[in-house]
């Protein structure tokens, strides 16, 4: 086995053993970035400190990062690969370079869109009951008059909620009225009047 491998080796032209040093390593690796990738083993060390809600309120996905580890690591391996197709199919060296090049160079664009439209994929979690402001909805549990104690209403805002309330209207307001959101008092309750 070794003998043939080793004859195999010698037969080669320069340019093919080059391609072969290139795309057996590299597929070796991207095969282990797409494993640790599945398993989680791709996520960086990440330190606690600072403001968190400032880094969350300041986080806009991935940008585009044409030039990444993965990204070099993808190029290559298609580089070599695709070189060595153009070699077996009678292309000279130079013809396969560059076509191995721009095959290289699609693959690394490839994966940074993907990389890029992935961080583009969030949802943003946190609750803003100035989203609320106009909406109507229904009371859940009782709302005194004149702010004089809170209720409970659900609204569809982010989803169906079911937030405090409080109402400036002179009456009380039951449950089952339907109420529109006026505004929001610190940002925790809904001031609400009937609709």
């Amino acid at each position: 086995m070794i003998l043939q491998i080793s004859d195999w080796w010698s037969t080669m032209e320069m340019v093919e053993k080059i391609y072969w040093s290139i795309s057996i390593p590299f597929t070796l690796l991207f095969l282990i970035q797409i494993v640790l990738t599945f398993i989680g083993g791709d996520i960086d060390n990440m330190s606690a400190e600072g403001d968190a809600d400032a880094v969350v309120e300041g986080d806009t996905g991935i940008d585009f990062q044409f030039i990444s580890l993965k990204n070099l690591v993808a190029f290559f391996a298609v580089f070599g690969w695709t070189g060595i197709i153009c070699l077996d199919m009678g292309l000279g060296a130079g013809v396969s370079t560059l076509i191995a090049t721009l095959a290289g160079l699609v693959m690394m664009s490839i994966m940074a869109s993907i990389l890029y439209f992935m961080g583009k994929l969030v949802e943003e979690g946190t609750l803003d009951l100035n989203n609320a402001k106009g909406k109507v909805g229904n009371v859940y549990l009782l709302i005194p008059s004149n702010r004089k104690g809170m209720g409970k209403v659900q609204i569809e805002v982010q989803g169906l909620q079911t937030l405090d309330a409080v109402t400036d209207s002179d009456s009380e307001i039951p449950t089952g009225s339907v109420i529109q959101v006026i505004d929001v008092l610190n940002d925790q309750i809904l001031i609400v009047k009937p609709f």
